[in-house]
């Protein structure tokens, strides 16, 4: 895949996209943007990829934003219509893995892009926040309500409505990300991660993270129901047969992803 304001590889089952954009503070233009959509429907796609890890360029900025001349262009038509916001639902909706490897500044649409990843890993120098508000305008690609989600909705009016920035250690004490390392170490533990989840079953990883996103927006009942359901489902897989069989043997399983 080759793109003009990203880099894409591959690694062992693991997709991994940097945004190269270091001299702009790695800033999503509409096209960068668009090039990020593109990532997301193929890695979707992509039988050979597990888990999607994005960072940024250079040490900096993880993604310090979306571009504002293009904000400032746009229209209200535009704003309702396809657009930054739907491409975050589309990567909060992928059926692979995905975390963010916060390597600096993750502001506006970069905390918001890594909002809609399932995980999030800063780097000790990393800084968080919405600052929307302070363009009079507010954070559109899902800011109100992940950032809700995930701290309570006491804290994230503060966060917004000050337009306030947390550092690495605050924003892991809230719940905004999920660990914390030395800087320039953020992708490396998020590969790290990834290949914990490698080992697990493909099917059930899925399975997992779609019955904690869906359960998470219904009432408690609904979302055990969704889980037997789920579980149900996996018990006619060849893959629930595997890891049992591999355990009773004491071997290392091999899923086949069916």
């Amino acid at each position: 895949m080759e793109y003009k304001h990203l880099i894409f590889e591959r690694d062992n089952g693991i997709g991994i996209v940097t945004v190269n954009r270091p001299e702009a503070g790695n800033i999503l233009n509409n096209e960068a943007w668009l090039e990020i959509e593109d990532v997301i429907e193929r890695t979707d796609r992509d039988e050979e990829l597990h888990v999607l890890v994005i960072t940024g360029a250079g040490d900096k900025a993880f993604i310090g934003g979306a571009d504002i001349r293009d904000l400032r262009e746009r229209s209200m038509l535009e704003t309702l219509g396809h657009g930054n916001q739907s491409i975050l639902i589309r990567l909060a909706s992928m059926g692979k893995i995905t975390i963010a490897a916060l390597n600096g500044y993750a502001i506006g649409g970069g905390c918001e892009l890594a909002l809609a990843c399932d995980l999030r890993i800063a780097e000790e120098h990393a800084v968080m926040g919405q600052p929307e508000l302070n363009l009079g305008i507010l954070p559109g690609a899902g800011g109100t309500q992940r950032l809700t989600r995930l701290v309570g909705t006491a804290k994230a009016k503060e966060l917004i409505l000050t337009g306030d920035l947390v550092d690495a250690g605050e924003a892991h004490r809230i719940g905004l990300v999920n660990k914390v390392v030395p800087k320039g170490a953020a992708l490396g533990a998020a590969k790290e991660m990834a290949a914990k989840m490698l080992k697990k079953g493909p099917l059930a990883v899925r399975l997992t993270k779609a019955v904690v996103d869906v359960g998470g927006d219904s009432s408690l009942t609904a979302g055990l129901f969704i889980e037997k359901l789920s579980q149900a489902l996996l018990f006619t897989t060849e893959d629930h047969l595997e890891g049992l069989s591999a355990f009773l043997q004491k071997r290392p399983p091999v899923y086949k992803n069916r």
